[in-house]
């Protein structure tokens, strides 16, 4: 709790120095200590961010045996259990975990089923699988992953879409400037979400911005993505309406006609997907085969020792060579709406 206590603690300064700052002179003791508070936060966050997870990569990329696996200080984590929702609870700053770096195409996850849940490539008819370009995208236009600690239940009917959930952690969209390291662990900040119906499911996607992103400041909610990042949101819609139609599926629907809903929105919504995880982790609710294995949590039942995680690591192929990925995958495909 410490880190996230002192940046609590460093933004509360900095926001009620920020507040004082018009009726101080420039060069006021009072104006340098606001600007070394700022530094003190950011250069605090960078730390968080850096320092707390460490991804560990097994088998050969773009093969059936790739995996990414999580430690934290201790050892052995799961992305999906052990990595806690907040990393600022106070300022509403979020853990998320990358999955698939902006213009990459292999799309990878968090695997649900498997002890650890280390992200894998997905399978889809005995083959991996990788996002087809529409153009004028190139695989996936932002930093793309899951926050922790949530997940969105196939037996609740979400009263706002009218669908059961997608039986998947919540997806983030991260818009900054700075393309991810898969299987990177950003502090993000939510500005809203957009709800995708996908084959008859909702599916949540946040819109979110790393807080070390040189916009993060100015970014407060989906309004400011319209107005500093102008024909995002729009883009964002077009890409999940086409992006399945290459593999010879409709074009996807959405709740409010594609409406981008706000911050406040989107902040019940995950408040909702944490407590249906919470109810996994209780066995208040049906896991489906969802691997429930953890680390940390003391009060789970489902807690495994530090001992049987690393045998898991290690039972793994070692990282190899990535394998070579057919040319078929950077094809352009030309979609024709009806």
């Amino acid at each position: 709790m410490w880190p996230v206590l002192t940046l609590s603690f460093f933004s509360r300064l900095v926001r009620a120095s920020a507040g004082n700052s018009s009726r101080l002179p420039a060069n006021s003791q009072n104006s340098s200590l606001y600007k070394a508070l700022s530094t003190s936060a950011r250069n605090l966050r960078k730390k968080m961010s850096s320092q707390q997870y460490t991804a560990v990569e097994r088998g050969a990329p773009y093969s059936f045996d790739y995996r990414i696996y999580f430690r934290d200080s201790n050892g052995p984590i799961s992305p999906m259990h052990d990595i806690p929702l907040f990393a600022d609870e106070a300022n509403k700053i979020y853990n998320m975990v990358v999955e698939v770096p902006r213009w990459t195409n292999a799309k990878m996850e968090i695997s649900l089923k498997e002890v650890l849940n280390p992200i894998k490539q997905d399978i889809k008819k005995e083959k991996l699988r990788f996002v087809a370009n529409c153009f004028p995208h190139k695989g996936y236009i932002w930093n793309y992953g899951a926050l922790p600690q949530t997940w969105e239940n196939p037996e609740i009917l979400d009263s706002s879409t009218g669908c059961k959930g997608d039986n998947d952690p919540i997806d983030v969209m991260e818009i900054g400037q700075r393309i991810a390291k898969r299987g990177e662990v950003l502090q993000v900040k939510v500005l809203g979400c957009v709800g995708l119906i996908d084959e008859g499911e909702t599916d949540w996607k946040l819109v979110a911005i790393d807080i070390n992103d040189p916009l993060a400041e100015q970014l407060k909610d989906i309004a400011d993505v319209e107005r500093l990042c102008p024909g995002l949101l729009k883009a964002t819609v077009e890409w999940y309406r086409i992006y399945k139609i290459p593999d010879g599926k409709p074009e996807n629907k959405f709740a409010f006609n594609g409406e981008a809903k706000n911050r406040e929105f989107a902040t019940h919504v995950i408040e909702d997907v944490h407590k249906f995880w919470q109810a996994l982790q209780n066995k208040e609710a049906d896991a489906g085969g969802i691997c429930l294995s953890t680390t940390t949590l003391e009060s789970s039942p489902f807690k495994i020792d530090l001992v049987a995680a690393e045998k898991v690591i290690n039972d793994s192929p070692p990282l190899g060579d990535p394998e070579p990925i057919d040319s078929i995958v950077d094809k352009n495909h030309f979609i024709r709406l009806k």
